[in-house]
């Protein structure tokens, strides 16, 4: 009986999508040794990546069928549809080609896509990456990743070039779960620290020196360790995501709810603790 083809290790990785995450992410990659190409709409991010040591793709078409690993690192739902739809530029990937969606969007996208994909055998995977930016700077980010062992295991050393911590959290689509259930908690551990500091701040405590007691206390949190630096760029679109999820499966989150709503203001306001809740 004939022995199966072994894939061979992942060595070429195309990244589409240059911005905040994606950038960080290219350099890591190209310093790891990976011989990476990327493409971004926004042209004036050649210079950048050429800089970082990675090639300029003129399209994600012209890097797809040049790579084993293709990371898709853009904002929306519809743009990661886009790519993979039939006869979108990454279905001309090479057969075997991982394409791992570090975008946050549904789960049902991601299942969705990796079902029809699979009859052009690309493995479509979702790697959703926790810690913000500050840590994709550092190559310290916490990658979620959804899908086969086997194909989870080749693109572990790719995901080790800008993730200090890999985690498997089961088949293709769960890795947009965990993503979804870290931004629920992210976003309303945002809110309680600023009703708690503003409370403190009204009556008259040292509004740093109890952060940092709080964060030995038993409400420690990540927002409050790096209180002042959330951008809280995806706020709106994270709450949005997790209240379609709650919806299809039938299950009420009331504070889950109130905290979008809260973030919805908060955003503009955001750590004037003088003009929370007024």
């Amino acid at each position: 009986m004939k022995k199966a083809a072994v894939p061979h290790p992942v060595k070429d990785v195309g990244v589409v999508g240059a911005g905040r995450m994606g950038t960080p992410i290219i350099g890591h990659l190209a310093r790891k040794g990976f011989a990476t190409r990327a493409c971004d709409a926004n042209t004036d991010r050649e210079r950048v990546v050429k800089e970082l040591g990675a090639q300029w793709a003129v399209s994600a078409e012209s890097l797809a069928g040049e790579c084993d690993a293709i990371l898709v690192c853009v904002g929306f739902d519809r743009e990661v549809q886009e790519l993979l739809a039939e006869g979108g530029p990454l279905r001309r990937a090479k057969p075997g080609t991982i394409v791992a969606i570090l975008s946050t969007i549904h789960p049902k996208t991601i299942q969705k896509l990796a079902k029809e994909c699979g009859s052009a055998d690309l493995r479509v995977v979702d790697s959703t990456v926790c810690r913000g930016g500050e840590a994709a700077d550092k190559g310290t980010l916490l990658s979620f990743v959804g899908g086969s062992a086997e194909v989870v295991e080749r693109l572990t050393p790719v995901l080790r070039a800008y993730s200090s911590d890999v985690v498997h959290t089961g088949g293709v689509g769960t890795a947009q779960v965990a993503k979804a259930v870290n931004n629920l908690i992210l976003w309303a551990c945002l809110v309680a620290d600023h009703e708690g500091l503003a409370l403190a701040r009204h009556y008259g405590a040292d509004i740093e020196a109890l952060r940092k007691a709080l964060l030995i206390s038993s409400c420690a949190n990540g927002p409050l360790e790096k209180w002042g630096t959330q951008t809280m760029a995806w706020a709106e679109d994270d709450m949005a995501i997790v209240a379609e999820m709650a919806a299809e499966v039938g299950i009420a989150l009331p504070q889950a709810g109130v905290n979008r709503e809260i973030c919805r203001a908060l955003k503009p306001r955001r750590y004037k603790l003088d003009l929370y809740g007024r």
